[in-house]
């Protein structure tokens, strides 16, 4: 057993958890930052998630280091890749040309980038990373965390780490229940958030589907159908009461109307062995087959676009994260380790059987059936058998507050019935952002909730715990619902909740205060907020628009 001491010590290595460290060495603090595969970045690269990210990304809605992110990923394709003189000369060049977000790349560059961000900071000491780590015990001293014992998974050695601040930027708030730190899992009732669309009854197992993304590519006249995985009849016959179809269909619900629609991995039939296509808009005009519907799902979280390229170098990949291979049937939180294992590998077992249908017995757009031409791509996940190194995250335990964001701080429907056309304003705002309030369905089966939100601000007290005093979230592990998660969750939201826990944390620190003293003192707050907007170039209120519809 090994000890350790360090300023500020944060547990997973997610997009929170980077943005976390940057902030409090940019500060002077000495970080130690864990994470527990062996690539940084969570959901954008070791889950294979592309970021979602709000409509005026491009001008505002982030931090400036959430920037450098950004614009480092397309720097790294111009330095690196062959690319054309057209995207080479694009200052918003889209490497995938995906239609999900404005920047679908491949996630080894994502892990490149936040590699070179960080770079700096460990050569020069201020700065511990380490990998396949992670946390066994957690050692509180009455409302103070006072030690995290934590594993390295490949060599088997423990490390005892005490630090005055630890940041829980694990994927699902793992610090929170080693602690025994009061928290939140799964769905609130009514009667306690009193918003429109939680539940009459709390359930604790009612938690977002979670997937196993991977990446696939398209190679015509090939057979590249793997095995035939041991789930597949189970899965292949598969229908929720909620769905319209079997899983395994080319029918899914649309996640706001919730009715049926038809949309299917390629929309073209001229565009199959043509690199998939360009962008949607370009292929409007040519000839779609009448049953096959809009988006469809090849273009939606396309990572490599070979047309950016000269012919030959590369072929289109697309990232599979769908409606077949959202995992609901049993949480991944809360239940027996052996339970969970289990449930992880039955995800396992749903995004591979699914992979096996498409390539043997989807239907295809000319009456046949599949596609043997899909290949799972495991060189660009750095994994056996090309599943994404960890399974796809929508929803952690989340801390008892000080403050919890509820849908009736930026619900539209419910902030208008409150006679409200503008979302609460948070005076100790730490940041910025917006999505939709996006819930997939449920392990409590229940259908997607995809409501209206308004451009919301990141409360400081929903970073703070109400009791422990050293400890801050760092990750979708804030004070808010099973609802507003839905649209706290997301890549710059994440990145945002981590650098400010990381800056409050240093800024403690240095100010010898605490987190909550700093928030709950104006003179406090204000020097904190003047920080973070002048040496860290954060956004704490929106300009004027409108939300979409």
């Amino acid at each position: 057993m090994h000890e350790a001491q360090t300023d500020i010590l944060i547990v997973g290595g997610g997009l929170g958890g980077v943005a976390a460290a940057l902030a409090a060495v940019r500060l002077g603090k000495r970080v130690v930052l864990t994470e527990e595969t062996d690539w940084i970045g969570g959901q954008i690269t070791s889950q294979g998630v592309p970021p979602d990210e709000n409509p005026w990304i491009e001008q505002f809605g982030a931090t400036a280091s959430y920037r450098r992110f950004r614009e480092g990923v397309r720097d790294y394709y111009r330095r690196n890749y062959p690319l054309l003189p057209g995207p080479r000369q694009d200052p918003r060049l889209n490497p995938g040309q995906g239609n999900v977000s404005r920047l679908c790349h491949e996630p080894r560059v994502a892990l490149a980038v936040m590699d070179e961000m960080l770079a700096p900071w460990i050569s020069n000491g201020q700065l511990q990373l380490w990998l396949t780590t992670i946390p066994t015990a957690v050692e509180m001293d009455g409302d103070r965390v006072r030690a995290v014992t934590l594993l390295d998974t490949s060599t088997g050695d423990e490390t005892v780490v005490v630090a005055p601040y630890v940041l829980d930027a694990t994927e699902t708030g793992d610090l929170l229940a080693l602690g025994d730190i009061e928290h939140v899992l799964g769905s609130e009732a009514k009667s306690e958030t009193n918003e429109l669309h939680a539940l009459d009854t709390a359930d604790p197992l009612d938690q977002q589907a979670v997937t196993w993304c991977f990446p696939m590519s398209y190679h015509p006249g090939e057979d590249h159908t793997i095995d035939k995985p041991a789930q597949y009849d189970f899965w292949n016959s598969y229908q929720a009461d909620f769905w319209p179809d079997k899983q395994f269909s080319w029918y899914d619900v649309h996640p706001i109307t919730l009715e049926k629609r038809h949309r299917a991995v390629f929309a073209f039939p001229d565009e199959i062995g043509n690199n998939a296509g360009t962008r949607f808009s370009q292929l409007e005009g040519r000839n779609r087959h009448p049953d096959w519907s809009p988006p469809d799902f090849w273009h939606y979280r396309r990572i490599v676009f070979a047309g950016h390229y000269p012919e030959g170098f590369a072929t289109d990949v697309t990232m599979v994260n769908w409606p077949q291979i959202d995992y609901w049937l049993k949480p991944i939180v809360g239940v027996p380790e052996d339970e969970r294992q289990q449930n992880l590998e039955a995800s396992r077992q749903l995004s591979l059987s699914f992979l096996y249908w498409m390539q043997t017995e989807a239907p295809r757009h000319d009456g046949g059936t599949g596609y043997p031409g899909l290949k799972i791509r495991p060189d660009l996940m750095d994994t056996k058998d090309g599943l994404a190194k960890y399974v796809y995250i929508r929803e952690s335990r989340r801390i008892r507050a000080e403050f919890t964001v509820r849908e009736e701080h930026v619900g539209v429907e419910q902030r208008k019935q409150m006679g409200h056309d503008i979302p609460a304003r948070f005076d100790d705002s730490a940041g910025i952002g917006y999505y939709r309030i996006d819930l997939h369905p449920s392990s409590g089966l229940r259908t997607y909730v995809d409501i209206s939100s308004f451009p919301f601000q990141i409360p400081l007290g929903s970073l703070i715990p109400q009791r422990v005093t050293n400890l801050l979230a760092a990750n979708k592990n804030i004070g808010s619902t099973h609802i507003t998660n839905g649209c706290y969750r997301l890549h710059p939201v994440e990145w945002n909740i981590g650098e400010a826990a990381g800056a409050l944390a240093a800024w403690s620190l240095s100010q010898d205060e605490t987190p909550s003293g700093i928030r709950n003192d104006d003179a406090s707050l204000r020097g904190f907020q003047d920080m973070l907007v002048r040496q860290l170039g954060f956004e704490l209120e929106w300009p004027h628009v409108t939300a979409p519809s």
